[in-house]
């Protein structure tokens, strides 16, 4: 299958083409170039030819005789939101829109969304599944559920969209991300020996690594068309649901040495437990390999692989906030997160 994969030097699009070129599938990469200087390691063997361009302005050539969309080019997390949240739903809501009905005009037959477990926000009753409300908190979870509203009535007998709600991601990858939690975390476990947590680690968090969520996603494009048309899947594992404190002290047994605390509360309110018996029953091919002990042991062996210093956890490449602040202050980027042109 010919296959076009946006945000493909992103820390999830640099490890999806390899998985899927392995499978056998043709890949074409589309991404603008905004986390380019982050690269931790050399850990792919073959990547995708990537156009350098903004999801904003593809165009139907660029999709002509392409089979499936995988989209997850968007503006990601949610400080990254609160940053711009005007650009926030410029690029993440219309943007991924816009590409839908564009992919839709050019004969692309499937569409995969990367959505997320945010869109529950704050969850006090059960394990949520798809059919729960959602109940957004921040610019980017609100944007994941609109475009999950305006995508889904284009469906037709030719248009197969997906969405898959990841759980919070982790693991190594290439274009790292310091800005999650276990992978957060188990940096400051690295280089500070010292994990102190401003609250108290009570709200639930679900986890899956992020080769996780590029199984998730071959096996989406390679099922039945009736498995997944219209379809919504939470991805992950439901065993896989852990207190942030409980990732705090998975990591503190893996990095011996590291000092863990905890405060007394804290000011993030978003708390919610997910079932994944959905995608693990019904996607052929699916099942998660990675927990978070896994994760964080990978983790340790790669930052002593490579002597991962502090400078290194720090640089600004392997966090989103910091590498858009930085474009922004230096004018690469204008007022609508476009490339300034020299």
């Amino acid at each position: 299958m010919k296959i076009l994969v946006t945000g493909t030097e992103g820390y999830l699009g640099s490890l999806l083409p390899p998985l899927l070129i392995e499978r056998g599938h043709e890949v074409i990469g589309v991404d603008t170039g905004f986390y380019k200087v982050g690269w931790l390691y050399n850990g792919t063997e073959v990547t995708a030819k990537t156009l350098n361009k903004d999801i904003r302005n593809i165009t139907a050539k660029d999709l002509q005789d392409i089979e499936a969309v995988v989209h997850m080019a968007e503006l990601s997390n949610d400080p990254t939101g609160q940053l711009s949240p005007n650009i926030t739903y410029d690029i993440n809501h219309h943007g991924s829109v816009r590409l839908a009905k564009l992919a839709k005009e050019a004969g692309v037959r499937r569409f995969v969304y990367m959505s997320s477990c945010s869109v529950y926000g704050v969850a006090t009753e059960g394990d949520v599944t798809e059919e729960s409300p959602v109940n957004p908190q921040t610019a980017y979870a609100e944007c994941k559920t609109l475009v999950e509203r305006d995508v889904m009535p284009l469906a037709d007998d030719n248009f197969s969209p997906t969405f898959m709600r990841n759980a919070t991601a982790f693991g190594a990858s290439p274009r790292m991300r310091f800005d999650i939690v276990l992978n957060n975390l188990s940096g400051l476990a690295w280089t500070t020996k010292e994990i102190k947590m401003t609250s108290d680690g009570t709200p639930w968090r679900p986890l899956v690594h992020a080769l996780d969520i590029c199984k998730a996603i071959a096996c989406t494009i390679e099922a039945p068309r009736d498995i997944v048309h219209k379809q919504i899947f939470n991805v992950g594992d439901t065993a896989n649901n852990y207190r942030v404190k409980e990732i705090a002290e998975i990591i503190a047994e893996v990095f011996v040495g590291c000092q863990l605390s905890f405060g007394d509360s804290g000011a993030d309110n978003r708390s919610y437990r997910v079932s994944f018996e959905k995608i693990n029953t019904v996607l052929p091919g699916f099942k998660c390999d990675w927990n978070a002990q896994l994760g964080a042991q990978q983790l340790f062996n790669l930052f002593s692989q490579i002597d991962m210093t502090e400078d290194t956890f720090l640089f600004r490449g392997f966090t989103r906030l910091k590498q858009l602040e930085y474009l922004i202050r230096t004018q690469q980027i204008d007022q609508d997160f476009f490339w300034n042109k020299k």
